[in-house]
């Protein structure tokens, strides 16, 4: 570094020690980040000192305020009140606690609603009506000129602040099912951009079917009673860029009035299940989290005996491949939550470490204390509606003593996974188009495959078509489900088996182009020639299994449900024939040599069973280790390569019985400061974790 490299550097250090700037992006690896999410409008009297206190004994170091009441913010059109921003603030600033301000659009004001009622969406099933939150049109002018408005306010109220050090946009950002004339007329002109003619969309779409064909742009009826899957889901893929969209110009416009070095961020959410489950229908996160300094997650997950850490992994492993392997924040989770989500000693504990486990280089609580009304009322926070400290808030103060000592030591640690999933929300919505079974949808495909992974301890990235990852970074790659996609996409992904990678597809993978219409073609489409396999029949499979128990999981888990697809093969060898007395000689599932690599294809929703041992099979072709070799759930191991260069393993026991581990390296157990020596036992108590860093001295 030059002389004025170290110039610029000795001022920016002294800017910020003297409270001048606030701590940039970059900074984040400096720590990890513990937090809550915090509002003084919501308190049942005036507490913010109490809670400040509370919270610095608790080793909080981080709040996000602000986000969900911009009625308080703005009591009439321009009329601002940021008295209870202000108190956030100084509270917060005067134990050290930093603060991530949230722009409070996603919950729109009354007066906003009775002035512009157009700003609520209309959506297939009519105009919303105003109350819950999330009922607005984000492309709507008047909408957007609202949002500007306090947005700048905001943001230009407090970026001066020294306790702010970035911001939050939106929150869990959707198009909320907008599809109302000004969105269909968007639609329209997007269309238009898209295809050359009428023609070929109604080619594409196949709209002769129903006589839905569309002779002149104008008579391009509302796509809310579509009963094509091709035009639906071209609507489904413009709604969610509408939220890129939206994302991006928020982002624009907070960086435009911030301070330099705060960084920006998104709480996303992931699809739903009662928890947390799988890839978000309605957003594309690889494109929206561009915008981005650095990805955020909202992450619930079932508690008490149902813990089990995999949505915790797939949620952080989904949010750290946002942006190619950065580390995220995980800006929502649970503390108590709902009723019965009260963690059992110990869990809250495992938790915070679990998400750490991933990248994770913050974790806060939705949210500091349980509020008094409204919807929310049992959704409990840190703390209960009585405010005092609990159970829950004991044992979170140990997790804030922990990150105090070792934070900055687990900070910035990176991944360097072999195995990758490849998932795609064009698949998804074609995938889901046509459920099998009884309405099994694209996340059930992918989730029982990425658990197998889980319990067996082996790391994955996940990879969707927006990634800028190369592929040959990876030994293996799962593709589940990847109904639509284009002929090139899939040729990318079999060049890749080609070069010597392995890949494994699942049933329903090829079968349609990227325009959800079923390929003219031998099925699996582009994917035939190089899984050495076609089919032309199909079925619900009753009564189904696999000839002579190949994979030796018993009678129960040697079945096939949900789809079948009967195999014939062409080059490929057979793994596994059904067995069925009509259909004695289809395979279920082939492999095929393709070029220095090969091809594994399953044409069956395998048992979860089946799925383990065909997953753990297609693991050692590939030649990967897990984590921690011979040891799975319930003890799972996470790990990477920390900022001095030494490898750290969290090794982490998801049960109420003690679990013994035997690490095969020496290093030191950081939360216990303890030396462990290779081939010497250690002890997890029930819920209990333990951080080892390889060859670290003390």
């Amino acid at each position: 570094m030059g002389r004025s490299g170290l110039f610029k550097r000795s001022v920016a250090a002294l800017l910020l020690a003297t409270g001048v700037v606030a701590p940039s992006q970059a900074q984040l690896s400096d720590t990890i980040l513990y937090g809550v999410a915090y509002y003084d409008e919501y308190t049942p009297v005036d507490r913010v000192e109490d809670d400040a206190r509370m919270m610095k004994a608790a080793g909080i170091t981080v709040v996000r305020i602000a986000e969900s009441t911009w009625g308080t913010l703005e009591r009439q059109p321009g009329v601002f009140d940021f008295r209870h921003v202000d108190r956030m603030l100084a509270a917060m600033h005067r134990q050290g606690i930093r603060v991530i301000v949230g722009t409070p659009t996603y919950a729109v004001p009354t007066w906003l609603a009775r002035e512009h009622p157009n700003v609520l969406a209309v959506t297939p099933r009519g105009r919303e009506e105003y109350g819950r939150r999330q009922n607005m049109d984000i492309t709507d002018p008047d909408y957007r000129a609202a949002s500007e408005r306090v947005i700048v306010a905001l943001i230009d109220h407090v970026k001066d602040h020294p306790a702010v050090i970035g911001y939050q946009l939106d929150n869990e950002t959707k198009a909320y099912n907008t599809s109302g004339p000004n969105v269909q007329a968007a639609f329209v002109a997007s269309m238009k951009a898209k295809w050359l003619s009428l023609d070929a969309m109604n080619a594409a779409y196949g709209l002769d079917y129903w006589s839905n064909r569309i002779n002149r742009w104008e008579d391009f009826p509302s796509v809310n009673g579509s009963i094509n899957a091709s035009l639906s889901n071209a609507f489904a893929a413009f709604q969610r860029s509408l939220v890129t969209d939206f994302l991006t110009w928020q982002a624009k416009l907070v960086r435009a009035h911030a301070r330099p070095g705060q960084f920006l961020t998104q709480n996303f959410d992931l699809g739903w299940r009662g928890y947390s489950y799988g890839i978000q229908p309605e957003v594309d996160h690889w494109k929206s989290a561009r915008p981005l300094d650095i990805a955020g997650i909202d992450i619930y997950h079932p508690s008490q005996d149902k813990l089990t850490g995999a949505e915790i992994a797939f949620g952080g492993d989904v949010t750290r491949s946002m942006r190619n392997g950065q580390n995220y924040l995980v800006l929502e989770t649970e503390a108590q939550g709902f009723p019965h989500w009260t963690p059992y000693p110990g869990q809250l504990r495992l938790q915070a470490f679990s998400h750490l486990a991933s990248g994770a280089q913050m974790v806060a609580y939705w949210h500091w204390a349980t509020t008094a009304n409204a919807i929310e009322t049992y959704w409990r926070g840190l703390l209960s509606q009585d405010y005092k400290p609990n159970a829950v808030y004991r044992e979170a103060s140990t997790v804030g003593a922990d990150l105090k000592r070792i934070g900055p030591r687990l900070a910035g640690m990176t991944k360097h996974n072999r195995v990758a999933i490849y998932v795609s929300n064009t698949a998804l919505s074609a995938f889901d188009s046509f459920k099998p079974d009884g309405g099994v949808d694209y996340n059930q495909v992918l989730r029982p495959f990425y658990d197998a992974l889980y319990r067996m301890n082996v790391e994955v990235d996940i990879l969707s078509p927006d990634s800028t990852t190369s592929l040959d970074d990876y030994k293996l790659i799962l593709v589940p489900a990847l109904y639509a996609a284009s002929d090139a996409e899939i040729g990318k992904l079999n060049a890749y088996a080609k070069r010597g990678g392995h890949l494994l597809y699942t049933f329903k993978s090829g079968f349609s182009d990227e325009n959800t219409k079923v390929r003219y073609a031998t099925q699996p489409g582009a994917i035939a020639e190089a899984a050495g396999v076609s089919y032309q029949q199909f079925t619900i499979p009753e009564g189904v299994s696999l000839e002579g128990d190949p994979f030796a999981v018993g009678d129960e888990g040697n079945t096939a449900r949900w789809w079948m697809e009967m195999l014939t093969p062409t080059t490929a060898k057979v793994i596994a024939r059904y067995k069925h007395p009509s259909w004695p000689g289809y395979a279920a599932m082939t492999r095929n040599d393709w070029g220095k690599g090969e091809v594994s294809y399953i044409g069956f929703m395998p048992s979860d069973a089946l799925i383990e041992k065909i997953v753990a099979g297609e693991v050692e072709r590939a030649g990967v280790q897990p984590s921690l070799p011979g040891v799975r759930f319930p003890v799972i191991a996470r790990g990477g390569t920390l900022k001095n260069g030494h490898h750290v393993t969290y090794i982490l026991n998801y049960s109420a019985t003690p679990q013994n581990v035997t690490p095969a390296v020496a290093g030191t157990e950081l939360l216990r400061s303890g030396k462990i020596v290779p081939g010497q036992p250690i002890t997890l108590a029930p819920w209990d974790v333990a951080i080892i860093e390889e060859g670290a001295a003390r």
